[in-house]
């Protein structure tokens, strides 16, 4: 049986991208879309309820698994909804304090929602081998990153950078607040082997390019992931919600527990 969606800021970028391919795949039925009162005429003609409130949509949609690709305070309203509702909830919006994302677990104990700062499956399988490639290299090789977005990204660093740094730190047994830098201007001395730099590049239309730097004695290693399109983020949000919409509440889902 199809999977039935709701798209929070569904007159976004990713929330366009992500209605089109749900159209598209028989996997998949849009069941609503959601957006402020000023851009819902150009939501017309969907096929489907098109509102500016999630929360009395959802009775026509029972048993749909929400998309929310917003912003922080959006993406938390749409999970206290769906905490009410019983409705599951995909969340790939980034840019939350750590405030928010302790209401992101608390809300995920009623309802089963799922959170990933990027949706990319390369992006999620390097989660996995950075920190094993951390270790084997071992203390000697300095670590740095660089992420490229397009000149309208709102946050910075960008979460899939945050993200990927956490991952990093944990693997040489550092918290990254304690260790990230992501300035340098003016005499700043010798580099702190306790240092992860992270540095924002924004510019164009870039789509989303990362790169982690491996320095060491002689050599330098570099592991790159650059998504080509938003559709990449778009499969990888809606192989969540298939799978979201068989799980339980208990804990905060991110894409690893897809694996």
């Amino acid at each position: 049986m199809s999977t039935g969606i709701v798209v929070v800021g569904a007159n976004g970028r990713m929330g366009r991208t992500i209605s089109g391919l749900v159209a598209a795949d028989l996997e998949y039925r849009l069941v609503g879309l959601v957006d402020s009162k000023e851009h819902l005429d150009a939501l017309a003609g969907a096929g489907c309820p098109v509102t500016d409130d999630l929360e009395a949509l959802l009775p026509q949609a029972p048993g749909a698994v929400i998309v929310d690709f917003t912003a922080p305070a959006v993406s938390l309203h749409s999970a206290r909804v769906a905490a009410q509702s019983g409705h599951a909830l995909v969340i790939g919006t980034t840019g939350f304090t750590e405030e928010q994302k302790n209401e992101l677990r608390a809300l995920a104990a009623k309802t089963p929602i799922f959170w990933s700062s990027n949706m990319s499956i390369g992006v999620n399988v390097l989660l996995k081998i950075l920190p094993e490639l951390t270790k084997a290299l071992g203390d000697s090789y300095d670590i740095e990153m660089v992420e490229l977005h397009h000149n309208r990204k709102k946050d910075s660093p960008s979460g899939t950078a945050l993200t990927l740094g956490e991952c990093l730190a944990e693997a040489r047994g550092w918290k990254l607040p304690d260790v990230r830098c992501s300035s340098r201007d003016g005499i700043i001395g010798e580099r702190p082997k306790a240092q992860i730099g992270i540095q924002a590049v924004r510019g164009g239309d870039v789509v989303g390019a990362h790169t982690v730097y491996f320095m060491g004695p002689g050599e330098r290693i570099e592991v790159s992931h650059q998504a080509h399109s938003r559709e990449n983020f778009a499969q990888g949000a809606l192989r969540a919600a298939a799978w979201l919409a068989q799980q339980k509440p208990g804990r905060l889902y991110s894409m690893q527990d897809t694996f």
